[in-house]
């Protein structure tokens, strides 16, 4: 019989690491939106840089969990 308990675990980290995804690109388009709106180049930036810093480590968390990358 396969191991159910194995798959359950798998299916139950993918559902998170989904859910986190939609939850960090919902906080970001709430932060790009409020710093578009205060007109501060500065604040506009800073959010240019957490996108950056976030996506690089999605990404890595992406290749270190995909077999054979």
């Amino acid at each position: 019989m396969a191991d159910f308990a194995a798959l359950e675990s798998q299916v139950e980290a993918t559902t998170d690491a989904e859910a986190s995804a939609v939850v960090l690109l919902g906080q970001l388009h709430a932060m790009l939106v409020a710093a578009q709106a205060s007109g501060d180049p500065a604040q506009v930036q800073s959010v240019i840089d957490q996108l950056g810093t976030s996506q690089l480590a999605l990404a890595a968390a992406v290749k270190a969990n995909t077999p054979g990358v």
